[in-house]
């Protein structure tokens, strides 16, 4: 060999040797470990002397070896070259990681295999973080689920109780006046005002914890309805390729909706504008003002809802931000991915 050749192939051998977050190791064409880095010993327990001229199916869980998956992936990455696999692995002491192998045929100049090459990863820390997210997200969809629901349930009672008792008693008060001397007509009349006025109050308050047909007359129409009740001037722009469904138009709507009630009660903005459009395969909105802006973008300011906008964005998958705006006010922007076929 080359003296050059020589002392690149030496370097590279030590390289290897002292990577320790890596498990990398050589097997003989049978499956046996035939060399053994630093990264193998942290990773899997096993001294070079223990382990070096074992079957590598020592790593694998009992059901893996039963089922002869040792074997098989040998095979494969005989065959194809290599292979990629996620899973159980079983440290010398019996604990189990999750771990990320990859395993490579290795064949000499006239073709013949000298052996496989192994690297891998312990993930476990990953893959908790992973499921505790996972876990984190499917919690927050059931408790928005069931937020929506307990809306929908008040709305309801609301609208088909209370409403319809007041608007009940505003009809016998329009008879009783009619019936009623002038003196005394004057006072039921300002009851019955008092009444309408309740009435009105109660649909708002329907209108904002359930927005009525927005499953029917769609997002960018209930949205101009929200700005119509609320007495607030704001243009919408409208890019949406197609309409989201059911659970992501209630998602837009309602981080809409509390990013639209800071401006309303904070930002003391002359401008607001919607902007609707279709990004990367979702749906992508922006909430700007040209008002005072946040005095404090501290997410942990729950009084401007910023926790709830940003819980509900990640729950459906997307994300939020909240921004201080160039020349002043605030910009609200969230993403959502479009999960319809």
């Amino acid at each position: 060999m080359h003296p050059e050749a020589w002392r690149d192939s030496d370097l590279f051998r030590l390289l290897v040797l002292g990577v320790r977050d890596y498990a990398i190791f050589m097997l003989d064409p049978g499956g046996h470990v035939v060399s053994w880095n630093a990264g193998a010993e942290r990773i899997k327990g096993y001294t070079s002397e223990e382990i070096i001229g074992q079957h590598f199916s020592a790593f694998y869980p009992p059901e893996d070896v039963q089922c002869g998956k040792p074997a098989w992936e040998l095979r494969v990455a005989l065959a194809e070259g290599a292979i990629e696999d996620e899973g159980w692995r079983v440290r010398k002491d019996g604990t189990r990681f999750w771990a990320n192998v990859i395993i490579t045929a290795l064949h000499d100049d006239t073709g013949e295999l000298r052996g496989f090459g192994k690297v891998t990863r312990d993930m476990t820390e990953r893959r908790r973080a992973e499921q505790q997210l996972t876990d984190r997200r499917r919690l927050l969809a059931r408790l928005v689920e069931a937020q929506e629901q307990e809306r929908q349930r008040i709305a309801w009672d609301v609208h088909d109780d209370t409403i319809q008792a007041m608007v009940a008693v505003d009809m016998r008060l329009q008879l009783l006046a009619r019936k009623l001397p002038d003196e005394f007509r004057g006072t039921v009349d300002q009851l019955d005002g008092a009444v309408r006025a309740t009435i009105g109050r109660l649909r708002n308050l329907v209108s904002r914890v359930r927005p009525p047909g927005i499953e029917r007359q769609g997002l960018r129409d209930s949205l101009a309805a929200y700005l119509a009740d609320t007495s607030m001037v704001a243009e919408i722009r409208y890019g949406l390729e197609r309409e989201p469904g059911g659970d992501a138009a209630v998602t837009v709507f309602r981080i809409c909706q509390e990013a639209l009630t800071n401006v309303r009660k904070h930002a003391r903005a002359s401008s607001t504008v919607l902007d609707l459009s279709t990004v990367d395969h979702g749906f992508l909105v922006r909430v700007g003002d040209d008002g005072v802006g946040l005095p404090d973008l501290d997410p942990s300011a729950s009084h401007f809802g910023l926790i709830e906008m940003r819980e509900r964005a990640e729950t459906a998958g997307g994300w939020c931000t909240v921004t201080a705006r160039e020349g002043g006010g605030t910009v609200v922007e969230f993403w959502l991915p479009d999960v319809r076929p």
